[in-house]
């Protein structure tokens, strides 16, 4: 017989909020691996000890806040909502079926007046590393290196044109050093003392989000978005470093920063690198080599000449006479060294004159025909050889295991598409803390899966 139901959600049960949740929850896997208890002791000097009322415990702020990346939640008014109504998020953050849930305005303001560096979200992303490495899940051996963009929370028609620095490159003393050798090396007169500036252009800069870049790629949307540069271990991809910039910040540019960092903050021993084209240039491969890595990048094809003229790869170089040689023979020799650390090389224009490759070769008025080398390009030869090898090809193929592996899960799994906040610092935080619960998901699952009895 046919019966209407009757009213179930007010009848009084006896349970456990550990029993409400399952077994194999991927909250019960990080709550068994990952020890969360450093964090207390990290940020107590930033509350005071005997005045005020009480805080929120700035453990369960912190893990409410790896909730939200770890299951996409990107607002944090929603995940507050998440945490009244999903018990297992409270079993996670200690708080019972009947506890009032924080409100959303505590973390914001907690991240306004509290939190007002980087240093804390740097310091909680390296203690996660370091318990990877406690449980063997990062050998630090080879390391993959690449970025990823996320949309700013700017209007990307909003915008005033200004003048603005390029960023510094982090081995330009190395250059000035370079170029004063090279030159004295071929004869030539030390530059006039001239402190180095970065270059100035024109670039758009967003109303809304000023300490966003304007981002302008081959194959990536236009629009103002940040860059994290990320760093990954080739074993199981545990990340370790993270570091967000705007989006007109090359690649290259802090990579050799965040790569002495790693290897002083977690003792690496590492011997080789991977990294794709946007790294392949003179200044990273003399890095690399001083460093004694065994660094393997990608090809980009360079940009090639107007139609019909000749590339500079018809060119070849002769390291023992210091000279480059045209298809026809005649030698271009050394002129001068500038000081962004390109050697430059011309031709006689009496010979080129008289030459019937002339017109697809230059188009300058007065036959004369350029070539530039950089200070550090035998190098950068030499790095751009190990692509080619047995170990070098395995090396690059691993990349899109690892570092864009990683890119591939946080985009879909932990809303990386897009900055939740505006500022670089907020940015800087939320890659940090992303890439933290990226560590954490990965441990407890690696821990969990070291636990599981395996077939005979």
């Amino acid at each position: 017989m046919l019966r209407k139901p009757g009213p179930e959600q007010t009848a009084l049960e006896m349970v456990t909020l550990d029993e409400l949740v399952p077994a194999d929850h991927l909250l019960r896997k990080i709550e068994a691996a990952v020890d969360f208890s450093f964090i207390h002791d990290r940020v107590a000097g930033l509350y005071c000890p005997d005045n005020g009322r009480p805080p929120l415990d700035p453990t369960l702020m912190f893990k409410a806040l790896f909730i939200g990346y770890l299951f996409g939640v990107r607002s944090e008014r929603q995940l507050v909502r998440e945490i009244e109504v999903n018990v297992a998020y409270r079993w996670f953050l200690r708080l019972k079926l009947t506890d009032k849930v924080f409100d959303a305005s505590t973390l914001s303001q907690n991240r306004r007046r509290r939190f007002q560096d980087e240093s804390v979200a740097q310091d909680i992303f390296d203690r996660i590393v370091e318990q990877a490495m406690a449980r063997g899940f990062v050998s630090g051996k080879v390391l993959y290196t690449d970025s990823t963009h996320l949309k700013a929370s700017a209007n990307r028609n909003r915008f005033d044109k200004a003048m603005v620095e390029k960023s510094r490159a982090d081995y330009w003393a190395a250059l000035d050093a370079a170029v004063e050798e090279d030159r004295a090396a071929h004869g030539r007169k030390p530059l006039p003392e001239k402190k180095r500036q970065p270059p100035v252009v024109e670039t758009k800069v967003s109303r809304t989000d000023p300490e966003s870049g304007y981002m302008v790629r081959d194959g990536k949307p236009k629009g103002f978005f940040y860059l994290d540069h990320r760093t990954v271990d080739g074993r199981h991809g545990i990340i370790l470093d993270s570091f967000a910039t705007p989006a007109n910040v090359h690649d290259s540019i802090v990579y050799l920063t965040r790569l002495d960092r790693q290897r002083e903050r977690f003792d690496l021993d590492v011997r080789a690198v991977g990294l794709d084209a946007g790294y392949a240039t003179a200044g990273i491969a003399k890095g690399l080599e001083d460093r004694g890595l065994y660094g393997v990048t990608g090809y980009r094809n360079p940009t090639p000449p107007r139609p019909g003229m000749m590339r500079k790869s018809a060119f070849k170089y002769d390291a023992e006479a210091d000279v480059y040689r045209c298809p026809q023979g005649q030698a271009l020799t050394y002129a001068t060294t500038d000081r962004t650390g390109y050697r430059h090389y011309t031709s006689d224009p009496d010979q080129c004159r008289a030459c019937p490759l002339l017109s697809s070769c230059t188009g300058n008025a007065k036959a004369e025909r350029a070539i530039t080398r950089h200070v550090w390009q035998d190098a950068r030869d030499r790095v751009d050889a190990h692509r080619l090898t047995t170990e070098g090809r395995f090396i690059y193929k691993r990349r899109k295991e690892t570092v864009e592996r990683s890119f591939a899960d946080a985009k879909q799994l932990f809303g990386h598409r897009y900055a939740r906040f505006r500022g670089l610092l907020r940015v800087r935080w939320q890659c940090l803390l992303a890439a933290a619960a990226q560590n954490m998901k990965k441990i407890a699952l690696l821990t969990a899966s070291r636990a599981e009895p395996r077939p005979a």
